[in-house]
């Protein structure tokens, strides 16, 4: 391929994406996830037979960018709502949740967990920006110790709140789960990682496999009272160290065989 054809294949707008302006604050990179998961949806060519559940929060704003089929469920009710469409459509549906911590982590942890007992096949996307942005940056389960939010202003102390909680190691210990990644969004090789994560896992279900999970490190500069470059810089001295970027689990073993429809 010249490198011309390439460059312009590289900045095309996908197709899985509306256009229109972005509902997020400057700095945020909600929608570097979505831009992303529109190329993943458009190089899979299944737009037509795609499902989105949006789970409650400021990454539940992707409704308004991600064009396929969208449904917002209730507060972290994202993995029973996108389980009953699975079923209710036929075996060849691709359903996709995305999640933030206070949703998955916090309320939706038992949802989720259940989803992934039944054997669901489906795929989630989580967006770990440790704290709620949505309802003005309090403490979420997986806010780091020291952090400073608007319910711990001194700083998250483990005697009080315990301890920062690692999503995707501990998903990747379930059965039903067979594929767990963290990845992030720094540079363009970490970009490039987190769509060859994502594709991965939403091949995971169109092939008929399992429940795929991929945590994604967020910034989101306007949470932290901070500028966006100040954000990143946050993000990888802090939240990665904490969160160690990786593949838990990828296996391609089917442990539970549904028949759909």
């Amino acid at each position: 391929m010249s490198g011309e054809k390439k460059k312009k294949r590289d900045y095309l707008h996908p197709k899985s994406i509306l256009k229109t302006e972005t509902p997020y604050c400057s700095g945020c990179q909600y929608g570097v996830v979505d831009r992303i998961i529109g190329e993943v949806i458009d190089e899979l060519d299944i737009q037509g037979r795609t499902v989105f559940v949006a789970g409650v929060g400021c990454h539940g704003l992707a409704q308004l960018l991600v064009d396929t089929d969208t449904i917002l469920a209730l507060h972290g009710r994202a993995g029973a709502t996108a389980g009953g469409i699975k079923w209710a459509l036929d075996e060849d549906s691709v359903v996709f949740t995305i999640q933030g911590d206070g949703d998955l982590a916090a309320i939706g942890i038992g949802d989720t967990v259940r989803a992934i007992n039944r054997g669901e096949k489906l795929t989630t996307i989580f967006c770990n920006n440790a704290g709620y942005g949505t309802t003005g940056g309090q403490m979420a389960p997986t806010s780091l110790l020291g952090q400073i939010t608007t319910t711990t202003p001194l700083g998250r102390d483990a005697d009080k709140t315990g301890l920062p909680f690692h999503v995707a190691e501990f998903l990747a210990t379930l059965p039903g789960v067979v594929y767990s990644a963290r990845h992030c969004l720094t540079s363009l090789a970490t970009y490039n990682r987190t769509k060859r994560a994502i594709k991965t896992a939403f091949m995971k279900q169109i092939d008929g496999i399992g429940y795929g999970f991929v945590e994604i490190l967020v910034a989101t500069s306007t949470c932290w009272k901070m500028s966006p470059q100040e954000g990143l810089k946050w993000l990888e001295e802090h939240m990665m160290a904490e969160f160690p970027l990786g593949e838990f689990k990828d296996t391609d073993e089917v442990v539970i065989k549904h028949q759909l429809g």
